[in-house]
């Protein structure tokens, strides 16, 4: 939150183009050839690393956590694709008349974990704790969910070389995992292999940090140990303490005085966030508790429901990242986009934290 704070002073003071050309200056001299400056390292190489514990975190918790029991992914499930479907509608019909808005639908449809639990832990005190885990359990499945968005809809041309190369080292990850191999530094080497032909096949590179953390296995070793979980603990405070707010730096800028909120994709992307993602969400977990297919959390209120439906609908760090897929030859689209993101994720949040504290005082319903 800092961070995004003080990209956001920057890119509206007069340090504004020396902030820009910090992250957009192409170095001298680059590694990976198709990397040339910071901004795409953050975005195609650190994000990569982001993508790779969201993967760890899935898969533990399809394994052995909040996804383990079918009967307990249903209803977040439900209400995760709810929270997908709805808002990209939402932002579609409100940009319908503007064909080359169209590309950024899944902007809105996108929840960002950190930010989420984060304001839920600062105004969500005294909520019951299946909320925290609902809230959680519908984030990572909208994580899954905004991958295979990334994955399908904006890859653009393919090499099938490089993804050929791509599919036979997730091949050999695979089968590091079936024969039994435990080594973490051997399953890292392997993802950075990944991550480099992925990167250079068209699809984007951030869905090999998700393919490569599927394959690491988290049973227990013969000393007790398991892999996806020492990946997972080594990995999740430098991700959330560099990779997340450098890309906050990198992405989060946006010039206030360039464009109105009212303008169809900014008004679309708040609108989705802020309109979409709790009326989806919400009449999801309302449908399926009408419809027998699954109770609401234990111990809800509605009130407790609306504020989680709320603040779902705080996008931010995937949010941003779509739009930059959506829009790569029209950064003053971006720049717009960006607009529409802060604002319908700091409504959501502001929002959200007042129900949360409202929920504390209202009866059961």
């Amino acid at each position: 939150m800092v961070c995004a704070g003080v990209a956001l002073a920057l890119a509206n003071s007069p340090l504004s183009g020396a902030w820009h050309d910090l992250f957009h200056h192409d170095f001298a001299w680059t590694p990976v050839d198709l990397l040339t400056n910071a901004h795409e390292w953050i975005n195609d190489g650190f994000m990569a690393v982001f993508f790779f514990v969201v993967g760890l975190e899935i898969k533990r918790e399809t394994i052995a956590g909040a996804l383990a029991d079918p009967m307990h992914r249903r209803l977040p499930i439900i209400a995760a694709l709810a929270g997908m479907v709805v808002p990209a509608a939402v932002f579609l019909a409100v940009t319908s008349s503007d064909a080359a808005l169209l590309q950024g639908w899944a902007i809105p449809a996108a929840t960002d974990i950190a930010f989420a639990m984060g304001i839920l832990a600062l105004a969500g005190r005294n909520v019951p704790p299946s909320v925290r885990l609902f809230l959680l359990t519908v984030a990572i499945v909208d994580d899954l969910g905004a991958v295979a968005v990334i994955a399908f809809f904006y890859t653009a041309g393919v090499s099938w070389v490089w993804l050929v190369a791509a599919a036979a080292v997730l091949a050999l990850m695979i089968g590091f995992n079936r024969f039994g191999i435990r080594n973490p530094w051997l399953y890292a080497a392997a993802a950075v292999a990944l991550w480099f032909a992925v990167l250079h096949s068209g699809v984007h590179a951030t869905v090999a940090g998700v393919l490569a953390a599927f394959t690491v296995p988290m049973a227990l070793d013969r000393r007790g140990h398991s892999a996806l979980l020492r990946m997972e603990h080594a990995l999740v405070k430098p991700n959330a303490f560099i990779v997340v707010p450098l890309f906050g730096l990198a992405n989060a800028g946006v010039a206030l005085g360039t464009g109105s909120l009212f303008a169809p994709l900014p008004l679309g992307i708040a609108a989705g966030l802020f309109v979409g993602k709790q009326a989806g969400i919400l009449a999801a977990i309302l449908g399926c508790e009408r419809l027998g297919i699954a109770p609401r959390p234990e111990g809800t209120s509605l009130t407790h429901l609306w504020g989680l439906a709320l603040l779902c609908g705080i996008g931010f760090t995937m949010s941003l990242f779509i739009a930059a897929l959506a829009f790569p030859a029209a950064p003053l689209l971006v720049e717009e986009a960006k607009l529409g993101i802060l604002a319908g994720s700091a409504l959501s949040a502001l929002a959200g934290a007042v129900v949360l504290r409202l929920a504390a005082k209202t009866p059961q319903n």
